[in-house]
């Protein structure tokens, strides 16, 4: 049987239901019913079914019953399989390890407390299916500690395992030192220290982290929050040779924390390790002052090596930077102003008719704040009495410093056949690398602060945990560049630097990106952060049909599918 559609003249066609048959050998036809006055959606209805299909009824249609974003996780997921980190972890599974896991891939889809990520894992309160990803559905707020517990104590194997895959004998390894605020006061790491969020009330930790001459993260350790920078590098050391078997490494660190007393005491002294930092500016000043270092030469060149018996069997490379220095000299004389603005005040308290402010030590008190608010009192000369106060700038000391303006010298033990002196420069350039670590764990994506934690061991972990996320983020970005404002055109960035010492360029094509906000494939341009927003999006269905349900992962958009290629991770569960 078939429906059809047979012309009327005039008038509207006729629609026919029809059957064909054989009759001595012919076929033929006869109209078995007039469908012309049922309305299109039954006429519809009745071809579907003549064709075999099958109709739903209105009490059988589908349904979603539930919408959990999917994307995100599936990408993360995916990437800590594809970089095997979970084998890093534990070669065997357990449930411990999955949990691990969990706790490192929900620090980057969503930071959280342990106490919401057992909520956001709970498949009644889910708002992930990253519990399902890994099969930790229903963990405990318990079971989350006692996981962070156990990685705590596979830390030094972990680590170890990293730098047997990213560093070998001979290789940089970039090493700085930061510190983050402490929430309470009963952990015996957190003390008062250097504060370098801008919280000098909040007691903190410190954190020294290595990574590959690439920055990828490979170690990580967390110190008291009263520790100086350098005296971190001797237990780092220990970490390098005796945990991961390294005996030839090249340490690149700053002038902060490579300091001479370091050098001469823990890296001169042990054969197999040499090291890449730079001059304080008092130590270039010296330099210069005995005419070893020429600043004439920087008329022709912007990089020049030399030596000086001051630093035996070191190579010394000079570098100028025209754009720092004149950076340099502008904030210089904006701190000047500000504080000689500040200064006026207290001179005018001194001099006014009313309430006026006498007193040395009351002085004295007012002008220390203003001193060390802008940090420019060294330029400045003062002479303070009971009955009133002077100033003026130390223009010989001005002069003595902005010699040296955009002037810094990198110091090495490296040998010149094993490194050129633009290398020796790009390397400790590099330490920039590690900069980008700590503001992506600190405040840009992995939020380690503020720390909760009142047990040590549990701080350490934690401070792994994010250590691993950054890990994963940092293989991320290599493989979404085109997505990302990053530039994925190293190659041609470099080119576009007249020199090592010039300040760094980004790529014609990283240029465009900024510029259109548009990659090459008309995709609009994201940081990972947002670009993992616009992941979540797709999402995973409940489905209901009848009396039966499914799951259905939502189609994904043209980016999303090209994050996924980029990736080379599978969007489906």
């Amino acid at each position: 049987m078939y429906i059809a559609v047979v012309p009327n003249r005039g008038s509207p066609p006729a629609i026919l239901l029809q059957q064909s048959y054989r009759e001595g050998g012919k076929v033929r036809k006869r109209t078995l019913a007039n469908l012309s006055k049922l309305p299109p959606t039954a006429i519809e209805a009745i071809r579907r079914v003549l064709a075999g299909q099958t109709l739903v009824s209105t009490e059988e249609h589908f349904d979603i019953e539930r919408s959990l974003p999917h994307g995100a996780a599936a990408a993360v997921v995916g990437m800590i399989e594809k970089l095997k980190l979970d084998h890093v972890i534990a070669s065997r599974a357990s449930p411990e390890r999955d949990r691990v896991v969990a706790l490192v891939a929900a620090r980057i889809i969503e930071p959280t407390s342990r106490l919401a990520l057992a909520r956001m894992l709970d498949p009644e309160t889910a708002t992930s299916t990253l519990g399902e990803l890994l099969g930790v559905q229903g963990v405990t707020t318990d079971q989350l500690y006692a996981a962070l517990d156990w990685l705590g104590e596979r830390k030094e194997r972990i680590e170890a395992k990293l730098a047997a895959r990213h560093l070998g004998e001979g290789t940089l390894l970039l090493y700085d030192v930061s510190s983050t605020y402490f929430e309470g006061r009963t952990c015996p790491l957190a003390a008062l220290g250097h504060n370098r969020d801008q919280k000098k009330d909040r007691l903190q930790i410190v954190v020294g982290l290595l990574c590959a001459a690439d920055g990828c993260p490979v170690g990580v350790e967390v110190y008291p929050g009263n520790t100086a920078d350098p005296t971190t590098l001797a237990s780092q050391i220990f970490k390098v040779r005796e945990r991961w078997g390294l005996k030839h490494v090249v340490w690149v660190g700053d002038r902060g924390l490579l300091t001479d007393a370091r050098i001469e005491e823990e890296l001169r002294p042990v054969e197999g390790l040499e090291w890449i930092t730079a001059l304080r500016a008092p130590a270039i000043g010296a330099l210069v002052d005995s005419r070893v270092l020429q600043l004439s030469l920087f008329d022709e060149r912007d990089l020049f090596e030399f030596t000086s018996p001051d630093y035996p069997g070191e190579r010394l490379v000079a570098c100028k930077n025209p754009l720092l220095a004149e950076e340099r000299s502008r904030k210089r004389e904006a701190l000047l102003q500000a504080t000689e603005r500040e200064l006026e005040k207290i001179a005018v308290a001194t001099r006014r008719e009313k309430r006026r402010l006498v007193g040395k030590d009351k002085i004295g008190l007012r002008v220390g704040k203003v001193l060390g608010k802008y940090k420019v009192g060294k330029h400045f000369e003062l002479e303070i009495a009971d009955d009133g106060f002077l100033y003026q700038r130390n223009e010989e000391r001005i002069r003595d410093e902005a010699r040296l303006d955009g002037v810094y010298v990198v110091r090495t033990s490296v040998g010149a056949g094993e490194m050129e002196s633009e290398a020796v420069v790009r390397s400790y350039k590099d330490l920039s690398n590690v900069e980008r670590a700590f503001r992506t764990m600190k405040t840009e994506h992995l939020e380690v602060r503020p720390i909760h934690h009142r047990l040590p061991e549990r701080v350490r972990a934690h401070v792994f945990v994010c250590m691993l996320a950054y890990y994963v983020v940092w293989h991320m970005r290599q493989a979404l560049a085109p997505l990302l404002f990053q530039d994925d055109d190293l190659v041609a960035a470099e080119q576009e630097r007249r020199s090592v010492v010039a300040p760094a360029r980004r790529s014609p094509r990283a240029e465009q990106k900024a510029a259109s906000k548009r990659t090459e494939d008309h995709f609009p341009v994201h940081s990972l952060e947002t670009l993992l927003q616009d992941l979540a999006t797709l999402t995973r269905n409940r489905m209901r049909f009848g009396r039966a349900t499914f799951d259905q992962v939502a189609t994904p958009t043209p980016l999303q599918k090209r994050a996924f290629d980029l990736l080379d991770v599978p969007w489906r569960a």
